[in-house]
């Protein structure tokens, strides 16, 4: 796992986002037994999902990037 190499507070955000990705993966699989069965026919249909996956992931890993850019503030 990413954050067993890098150590970093970050790198466990990201591989915490990564692993529930593929638990909502899994969850969707089974909830959809023809998927599970045979995703090469069914993948078509599930394109947006997928790529609105792929949009959500990409756009929690650039907030985490941007939030640890940002200095930190102290009132």
């Amino acid at each position: 796992m990413l954050s067993s190499v890098l150590r970093s507070p970050r790198a466990v955000r990201v591989n915490i986002e990564i692993m529930r990705a593929f638990v909502r993966l899994r969850n969707t699989l089974a909830m959809h037994e023809t998927l599970a069965k045979n995703p090469e026919d069914e993948v078509g249909e599930h394109d947006a999902a997928l790529r609105a996956t792929v949009v959500a992931i990409r756009r929690m890993v650039i907030a985490i990037a941007q939030r640890e850019a940002l200095p930190a503030t102290t009132t």
